[in-house]
């Protein structure tokens, strides 16, 4: 499987803001952001004395669609595929791009608490340790639907990633449009997102326009 081997704290940083790759580490003092919040690099540092450079329309666009694509830690060609799909669905392009990338299988995983970042709940799915309405799926991309039931394979209860599952239900903020049941280890999507469902700091119209040149 295809991944991104650049170092995850440079991802945040070139982008200039958190985004969330490396699970507790960046909730804490720890996080590089926090540390050296300027780009890597002798310009990066540069920079961070002069203040970051003014960009054009296209650097905006540009950054933007890398900080979502970083932020859901797809490769491009994941990334424009998802947007060209979005692209072809009725209503509109922004919103229906963001539903895509948050009903992804891995994007669920996470989002229920049962993966730090979106990386790991991808590891965990390849290794078959998840369960779609009583059935094995081991595609990270599968898209899950209204009223699907997630669990965990009966096999992988008594596995390390999930022996202190209740602990970490403490700490899971899930949204709205997902249903967690703690007592029995299972999610429910709910329904689909909808804008307001997602809190994000996302620039959707940039992303359509750096798509649409």
């Amino acid at each position: 499987m295809a991944r991104n081997l650049n170092p995850q704290c440079k991802q945040c940083r070139r982008i200039g803001e958190k985004l969330f790759l490396k699970g507790e580490r960046c909730l804490s003092q720890k996080c590089a952001i926090v540390k050296r919040n300027y780009p890597p690099g002798a310009k990066g540092m540069a920079g961070a004395k002069g203040g970051r450079q003014r960009r054009s329309d296209y650097g905006l666009q540009l950054l933007e669609k890398q900080k979502i694509k970083k932020q859901y830690q797809l490769l491009e060609k994941q990334f424009k595929l998802t947007f060209l799909k979005a692209s072809k669905l009725a209503g509109d392009k922004g919103e229906n791009f963001l539903k895509l990338l948050e009903t992804r299988f891995d994007n669920i995983i996470y989002r229920f608490g049962y993966a730090t970042s979106r990386n790991t709940a991808r590891q965990l799915i390849n290794h078959g340790h998840f369960m779609i309405n009583n059935k094995k799926v081991n595609i990270p991309s599968y898209q899950v639907k209204e009223g699907d039931i997630i669990a965990i394979n009966p096999t992988s209860f008594k596995l390390k990633p999930f022996n202190k599952l209740d602990e970490i239900f403490k700490k899971a903020e899930v949204p709205g449009w997902l249903n967690l049941d703690k007592k029995e280890k299972k999610g429910k999507v709910m329904h689909l997102p909808g804008m307001a469902d997602i809190k994000c700091n996302i620039n959707l119209p940039l992303v359509v326009e750096y798509y649409s040149r």
